[in-house]
């Protein structure tokens, strides 16, 4: 029975090539982008997971109150906060510190003259541990041995591939490295490079009793000191404690801030939510929304390949209603019926299953170098369970309802080919599947124009500075002299207009900052001021624009400050003229120090966040890159000049560089991802739309040939003709233009509140994408009317 089955299911699918590639076509497309979905949830989801000990890892995060009632969220945690943990609260199983290295400078010593490179300066991916972190954290040891690698100072351990990348093949045990010049440290240690799936991308571990070589001035017995670059993880003998836990940190923070705990706050965050946290970092970060957002797409993609499924299996209801009546006559029941219809729609989805599957293959490369992410197609349990999962569901959808339709005829009504309305398919089942259609497409065409909009005011919005034009190096050495002279060579070239040597750009990943007093206040501000350390030509070099008072003096150590409009906003202050002279206390300073200028407003860090109160002072100490403005006329010739300044009086170091604009347009990884996700998710359910929209559309021409040539021998016209077979579609699509505007208004509006800075969802981008979500349907629907109506009518009234 199974083979006769078999048979018949492959003889109509093959009698109906156009109607079998349009469905395997349409399923192909939709499922492809349920998988790559699904690949892209499942890999955000997995971060971090391969770690044993997963549910009871948290990360401690510090939430600073300030006294104005804002509050502003920090990831990192006090360093000897580790030790207290484990010795004094038995919840602890064990703590580690991990300090993050932006810069470091590795030089490998006693490497074969073979090694291409003998100097490296990491950017990421290096910090000092404590080797307790290795208790913790799942990592496999080839060479070396966890409990003792980082025990003394100046150890390291490496992952295999940074092994590989200093020392080629030769066994790195017992071998050095240089760290910033100022220290060597003996390799100890070899690790299996991790999973990719992981926030901790670490491959160079130093042993955290080495700091106090890499910076003295680093107070590791001081609670106050909260740097960006430090993180806090503990493993709990039991998760369910954490509240405990939490409970006993007032008292903690009491005993080490004294009257100052009020401020703070320290609380254990899960390991499983650390990948998602926004509050806490700069642009990168992934909201668990997001992902929802695009689980549900990809189910309404596939949803929308099994509309057009059905809309084709019951409007060819007709064709197929003589074998339904003939197949009675003889002796079939319903349900042999079912297992027929439902065997050729299983037929036709396992073929659309073997080419997603394919081309989820071909196109996961391409898809991992414009997402940036690490996905692959391994067929373990979870993907294969989704496959069956997503091959049974599209069977269920696509083949029920029209199985169920077809199988449901009258022998007799099927025969004389006097089918009802209803049986045939019901047109309004149709209709309505055709607006559901075209809700998610259009809900997807004004997201797209929202967000490629928000994106590009995000990169084209004015910040309060110029971004172009700026090359960014590092400076490894404070020492004046050379500093100066770095400056002094780069401005003998006409190519470069300014230098300015600073602690970071005007925006920046890093918000720096602390309380401050005016003198004529007998209290601190309720409010932190935000600092930007750098020399006089800061604001040549970076187009601020002073509104008031006059620029910085040249100088070595802080002797005044410029102001943004923010801060005096924030003291209520309207003349920029009132605030010149009078005198601030910041901890920079141990005495209260003039405000000579005022600054127009510039943005501190993303449009996601509002403008703070910031000032502007000379600090040397702190200088630790310069931003240099040049012409623009020809680059590589300029950088080349950057090069041999450098070269010439940094000959230990390694020279890199980067372009202002570029680091910035990182703050926004996340809404570029987004913007790439939406645009092809938005073109492959037009996609979709089309295919089903040209496949009913050409069979109701074939229905309709009769007709078609009656109207044109009584003397219609080409163009009344196509209006005739447009306008139902046309009057579907507008009906879902209606229905999925306040949704889509609704979605994105939500979306943009998450911007200080955003754009006006305008009436014109509905306009836009109707119009948009027309014309591709009436391109669709045309091209099938048009080439039924310039027929010879002839022929057309012959086709019976």
């Amino acid at each position: 029975m199974l083979r006769s089955y078999l048979k018949i299911a492959l003889r109509n699918l093959l009698s109906q090539r156009a109607y079998t590639l349009l469905n395997v076509t349409g399923l192909t497309i939709g499922m492809t982008s349920g998988l790559l979905i699904f690949l892209f949830i499942r890999y955000h989801l997995s971060i971090d997971r391969h770690h044993t000990r997963f549910e009871r890892i948290f990360r401690v995060v510090t939430d600073l109150h300030l006294a104005d009632g804002s509050v502003e969220y920090y990831p990192e945690a006090p360093l000897p906060m580790a030790k207290t943990l484990r010795t004094d609260y038995p919840q602890v199983e064990q703590a580690a510190y991990l300090k993050m290295n932006r810069d470091l400078t590795v030089e490998p010593r006693n490497v074969t003259s073979s090694s291409p490179q003998t100097r490296f300066l990491e950017h990421k991916s290096t910090a000092l541990v404590e080797p307790e972190l290795f208790d913790m954290l799942d990592y496999q040891w080839l060479r070396g041995n966890a409990k003792t690698a980082l025990r003394e100072p100046n150890s390291v351990v490496l992952t295999e591939s940074w092994a590989k990348k200093y020392f080629g093949d030769a066994n790195p045990i017992g071998k050095t490295l240089t760290l910033n010049h100022l220290t060597d440290a003996k390799v100890t240690g070899v690790l299996a490079d991790p999973p990719k799936t992981t926030d901790l991308d670490i491959n160079l571990f130093i042993s955290i009793s080495t700091l106090s070589r890499l910076d003295s001035s680093y107070n590791q017995n001081d609670w106050s000191w909260l740097m960006s670059t430090d993180r806090l993880f503990v493993t709990l003998k039991n998760p369910e404690s954490v509240a405990n836990l939490e409970a006993a940190m007032p008292a903690l923070l009491k005993k080490h801030f004294g009257a100052d705990a009020r401020y703070y706050q320290f609380h254990f965050q899960p390991l499983r939510d650390v990948h998602f946290d926004v509050k806490r970092v700069v642009g990168g970060a992934i909201r668990p929304s997001l992902l929802w957002s695009l689980g549900l797409v990809g189910l309404f993609l596939v949803l929308t390949a099994c509309i057009n499924f059905v809309n084709l299996a019951t409007a060819q209801a007709l064709r197929r209603s003589k074998e339904v009546g003939i197949r009675k006559t003889l002796g079939s029941t319903r349900a042999q019926l079912i297992r027929q219809f439902l065997l050729e729609t299983t037929l036709i989805v396992l073929t659309a299953t073997g080419f997603a599957v394919l081309l989820t293959l071909v196109t996961l490369p391409l898809f991992n170098q414009w997402l940036s992410t690490y996905l692959s197609l391994e067929l373990d349990a979870p993907t294969l369970g989704f496959v069956l999962l997503l091959l049974g569901s599209v069977i269920v959808l696509a083949g029920g309802y029209p199985a169920a339709v077809l199988s449901g005829f009258s022998p007799w009504a099927a025969l004389k080919g006097a089918l009802p309305v209803r049986a045939q398919g019901n047109y309004s089942i149709r209709q309505a599947l055709i607006v559901l259609q075209f809700v998610v497409c259009q809900a997807l065409i004004v997201g797209a124009l929202v967000v490629s909009a928000q994106v590009r005011y995000l990169h084209e919005a004015d910040l309060g500075f110029k971004k172009d034009n700026v090359v960014v190096v590092t400076l490894p050495n404070p020492q004046k002299e050379r500093r100066e002279a770095f400056k002094n060579e780069l401005l003998q070239y006409p190519e470069i207009k300014s230098v300015s040597a600073s602690h970071q750009p005007p925006s920046s990943r890093l918000l720096y900052g602390g309380s401050f007093k005016m003198d004529d206040k007998a209290e601190w501000a309720d409010y932190p001021v935000r600092e930007r350390v750098a020399d006089a030509d800061y604001l040549k070099t970076y187009g601020l624009e002073l509104v008031a008072g006059r620029n910085l003096s040249p100088g070595d150590t802080i002797r005044e400050y410029l102001v943004n409009e923010a801060f005096l906003k924030k003291m209520n202050i309207r003349d920029p003229q009132k605030i010149l002279g009078r005198k601030m206390q910041y901890y920079l300073s141990p005495v209260a120090l003039p405000i000579v200028g005022v600054v127009k407003d510039f943005h501190l860090r993303s449009l996601h966040d509002e403008i703070q109160p910031c000032f502007i002072a000379c600090h040397s100490p702190f200088f630790q890159e310069a931003g240099i403005r040049v012409s623009g006329h020809d680059p590589a010739q300029t950088l080349q000049r950057i090069r041999q300044v450098w070269e010439k009086l940094y000959p230990n170091e390694v020279f890199e560089y980067a372009y202002l604009d570029e680091q910035l347009a990182k703050f926004y990884e996340t809404e570029s991802l987004i913007f790439r996700l939406v645009n092809t998710f938005t073109g492959i359910a037009i996609l979709i739309c089309c295919l089903g929209l040209y496949g009913l559309v050409s069979f109701v021409v074939t229905q309709r040939t009769k007709e078609i040539g009656i109207r044109k021998v009584l003397g219609a016209s080409v163009a009344s003709i196509v209006t005739l077979l447009s306008k139902d579609f046309v009057k579907l699509v507008l009906l879902a233009i209606l229905i999925a505007s306040p949704i889509a208004w609704y979605v994105m509006n939500q979306w943009l509140n998450d911007f200080a800075y955003k754009i006006a969802i305008d009436w014109w981008l509905f306009v836009l994408s109707g119009l948009l979500a027309i014309g591709i349907a009436l391109l669709t629907v045309s091209f099938q009317s048009i080439r039924a109506a310039v027929v010879n009518p002839v022929k057309s009234l012959r086709s019976e």
